[in-house]
């Protein structure tokens, strides 16, 4: 009778052990994500961010701490936390910091999802020049894209020369999240574009050589072209019955004073995709 009970609370005391023991989680001994060196978009190039908007319930630059102005957008899901809604006639502007207005290179780097065009042009961003018809920097989606022929158009001015870069054919840019990043090298003269991390464009242009030289510099403005806010940011036009509004999301807006490698890019976008 003595050996059964022995058994028994032997027993009774691996089956209680048994019940404590948590189950294994093979994630807890992943290794933390890590790509091309960087485990957050916010450890790319860390030195040379010079504007980040992250429209997380406010139109704040992390970089600066200056505050955007609000026509007619809200908040709403983001590719990371919340993203800014864009409607018609509606925009942020914000002051540019003098690291903006004196880089000599740069990269842009932003997150859109975007219904293809049906009113108008669709304006993303625009560094303004209050003397011109469009400004220092300007990004839009052109008329007639398509999911089959996305048509991306990207302004740069340099010194009294406006440069336009042409991209077109570009696959799957509309209804979902996707990345679109631009930049400029001033020691090589190149400029690339990146859509979804890959690079879909880069060459020079005969106006556009050597350190970035930005005149007339205005506002900067997320979700239209320069001259469709009212008022106008430029003289030299108003609004265009032609160009719209971004009707859809912008998140993640990250301004760059250099040329990043393709590897930063591809990081930044892999890890944003990720929540990183």
């Amino acid at each position: 009778m003595k050996k059964i009970l022995k058994y028994i609370t032997m027993a009774s005391i691996i089956i209680g052990a048994s019940s404590c023991q948590k189950d294994f989680d093979p994630s807890t001994y992943a290794p933390p994500l890590n790509i091309g060196g960087f485990t957050s978009a916010d450890e790319v190039a860390t030195s040379n961010l010079i504007g980040y908007w992250g429209f997380n319930g406010d139109l704040k630059d992390a970089a600066s701490g200056s505050d955007g102005v609000n026509t007619g957008t809200s908040f709403s899901t983001g590719v990371k936390g919340e993203a800014m809604q864009g409607a018609l006639d509606s925009y942020v502007i914000a002051d540019p910091s003098s690291s903006i207005t004196g880089m000599k290179s740069f990269t842009i780097t932003e997150w859109i999802n975007t219904a293809p065009p049906t009113t108008g042009i669709i304006g993303i961003f625009s560094l303004a020049k209050t003397t011109a018809f469009w400004g220092n920097i300007e990004i839009f989606i052109e008329n007639g894209s398509t999911n089959d022929d996305g048509k991306l158009r990207i302004h740069i001015a340099k010194g009294a020369a406006d440069n336009t870069i042409e991209v077109n054919g570009v696959k799957n840019l509309f209804n979902g999240w996707i990345n679109l990043a631009v930049s400029y090298n001033e020691e090589t003269s190149e400029y690339k574009v990146y859509i979804a991390g890959s690079r879909v464009a880069a060459g020079t242009l005969a106006g556009l050589t050597g350190p970035l030289d930005f005149q007339d510099i205005g506002n900067l403005v997320f979700g239209c072209v320069q001259f469709q806010t009212e008022p106008s940011q430029t003289t030299a036009t108003g609004k265009q019955g032609w160009a719209s509004y971004l009707t859809g999301r912008l998140d993640e807006v990250r301004i760059y004073n250099k040329a990043l490698s393709d590897v930063e890019v591809g990081a930044i976008v892999k890890l944003e995709g990720r929540g990183k």
